[in-house]
């Protein structure tokens, strides 16, 4: 090799490696600032046994308050604080199985191997030929009128040519940059997708078992007024009954046994969706999940001081938006190196022979190397527009990715009310069961002795039954509020 190619090969390869260094056209991609107000948070507190002077109950304070300080750290792999196998055994199937979170993981992959496509854009690109090619030119032709023969030529060859583009402007650089950011946006796409398949199969999962203590609730008080209404009809039949309190009896027993129908459907709907989130054919979970536990599944009540900023941006979704803004960043470097030139080095190397067997001799052996250059000087205004269109959707997603955050913190704001304001409820509706069920018991007293008539005890009933079932709602709230909670701070996702 002569000293002048060596020189050349030098070059090239320096200019290359340099352009790692060099500055990309086009903005570099910052952080956006974004402020908390200091507006307090909608704490409700932790209820109390007393009152205040319009019946509302205190909230604890200072010693008397102890709630868990809500942290990253605890709330991860949240479902395991209720100490339910069942529930445990389904988020794990889940995230196993749910079809969309698979889709969610094959969207992934997708992303990864186009950023692993866009190094291509910093290694040469060769391509391999090869022919054999047979041509004749009669005296007739133009080229063979003077000599008046005929020309026979076969032609064989064989070689490859290279082109690599030396990224001195950056643009295939911001283009890797761009396809790294979507490839970090779909992996967090999937986390998101991760914590909201959690979330929700917690939430049918409460919401099965709410429902299964609502049919029970109902069972029970079904039992106790057929009780009653037995009694007041053996009377009748016994002739010192009253006909018109066996009839009131009997529309309330006919009432309560109304709801179960629709709550034995709703059972149904919730296993059945349970079974597809968890990757199951529906009907595969049914034994598993048939049997409720008696047992709540409120945990320890949590609170805390402030949501820290820090806590909002780690949100999947939030995460996912940044990037998707910082991937449209870096295309702006893109289209904007389409102003400049672009520097090539080419080569070419092959063998050709007019015969078939001295084709791989030394003396077939052609070749060329050598840089070029291309500028667009004149597009109409094509490149220019292409920038601005870019330029625009950037800022639609810097839009989309405050307004995500912004959505965050509400959410995370409108929960946590709900979260604390439904002990207050819960404790509220304790107190006016216990009172439901003395009322009952009065009331039939009342009945027994002559001094009212049935319609107090109908009245007692239903509402009974009404709080009973609300208690029991309020209850199964209380968790799903918590759920929602430990969704809206992120889920535990990393």
């Amino acid at each position: 090799m002569t000293t002048r190619k060596k020189l050349l090969g030098c070059a090239a390869v320096l200019a290359a490696a340099g352009c790692a260094y060099l500055p990309s056209v086009g903005p570099d991609y910052e952080q956006v600032d974004f402020e908390i107000p200091a507006t307090p948070l909608p704490d409700a507190g932790m209820p109390t046994t007393n009152r205040t002077e319009i019946g509302e109950y205190r909230t604890a304070e200072g010693d008397d308050d102890l709630r868990v300080e809500v942290s990253t750290n605890n709330i991860v792999a949240w479902w395991g604080k209720f100490d339910d196998p069942v529930l445990t055994n389904l988020v794990a199937s889940a995230v196993d199985g749910n079809r969309t979170y698979l889709m969610a993981m094959e969207r992934l992959a997708q992303s990864r191997w186009t950023l692993l496509g866009t190094y291509a854009a910093f290694l040469p690109k060769v391509g391999l030929s090869a022919s054999a090619t047979r041509s004749e030119r009669g005296p007739n032709t133009s080229s063979m009128w003077s000599s008046r023969s005929k020309l026979h030529r076969d032609v064989f060859s064989a070689g490859f040519d290279a082109s690599w583009e030396i990224d001195i402007f950056g643009g295939s650089r911001r283009a890797t940059e761009a396809a790294m950011a979507d490839a970090m946006a779909a992996e967090w796409r999937l986390s998101d997708a991760w914590v909201s398949l959690t979330a929700e199969v917690a939430r049918r999962y409460i919401d099965l078992r709410t429902t299964q203590q609502r049919i029970a609730v109902a069972r029970t008080n079904l039992v106790l007024q057929s009780e009653t209404y037995d009694i007041l009809k053996s009377r009748l039949d016994s002739g010192i009954g009253d006909e018109l309190a066996v009839n009131q009896s009997k529309y309330v027993v006919d009432q309560t046994h109304a709801r179960i129908p629709t709550l034995v459907a709703q059972e149904e709907k919730l296993k059945n969706s349970l079974a597809v989130l968890a990757g199951k054919m529906p009907g595969a979970l049914h034994e598993e999940l048939s049997a409720c536990p008696q047992r709540d599944w409120i945990i320890a009540p949590m609170k805390f001081a402030s949501i820290p900023l820090d806590m909002l941006r780690a949100r999947p979704d939030v995460r996912m938006a940044e990037r998707e803004f910082a991937a449209e960043v870096a295309r702006i470097g893109v289209a904007k190196s389409l102003w400049y030139p672009k520097f090539y080095i080419n080569g070419t190397l092959g063998l050709e022979s007019v015969k078939a067997q001295k084709l791989f001799e030394r003396d077939s052996l052609f070749g060329s190397i050598g840089p070029s250059i291309s500028w667009p000087i004149f597009r109409g205004g094509s490149i220019y527009a292409n920038v601005k269109a870019q330029e625009a959707r950037m800022h639609e997603k810097c839009l989309a990715y405050e307004l995500q955050l912004q959505n965050a913190y509400a959410e995370v704001r409108d929960v946590y009310a709900a979260y604390t304001q439904e002990y207050h409820r819960y404790q509220a509706l304790q107190g006016a069961v216990k009172a439901a069920q003395d009322a009952v018991s009065i009331a039939k007293d009342l009945y027994k002795n002559g001094l009212r008539d049935f319609t107090a005890v109908i009245d007692a009933q239903r509402s009974l039954l009404n709080l009973e079932e609300e208690l029991v709602v309020s209850r199964g709230q209380i968790t799903q509020n918590a759920i929602s909670l430990f969704k809206a701070l992120g889920g535990g996702a990393e």
